[in-house]
């Protein structure tokens, strides 16, 4: 499988999120799992700032692989099964 860092900055109630976890599970791509909404405030604040340096609307979800070599921020199929190779 593709070897690439990925981690996801979601919320646990959007459906957008929900897609992508899917859409990349499907495939067997491992990825961290960020879901501010379960955090407490501190540990949110902290890992909001770090989504605001690769997407500076704080939108979700926003993917960042390999330490933000790419940013992909919403769920946009064609973007993450070209990043992944997806056929």
């Amino acid at each position: 499988m593709n070897e690439k860092n990925t981690v996801i900055f979601a919320l646990s109630t959007c459906p957008s999120c929900k897609k992508v976890k899917e859409l990349l599970t499907t495939h067997n791509i491992e990825f961290i799992l960020a879901e501010l909404d379960t955090l407490d405030i501190e540990s949110r604040d902290k890992l909001l700032l770090e989504v605001k340096k690769y997407n500076p609307r704080e939108t979700f979800p926003t993917i960042v692989v390999d330490g933000g070599r790419v940013v992909i921020v919403g769920y946009n199929e064609d973007a993450i099964k070209k990043e992944y190779e997806i056929k």
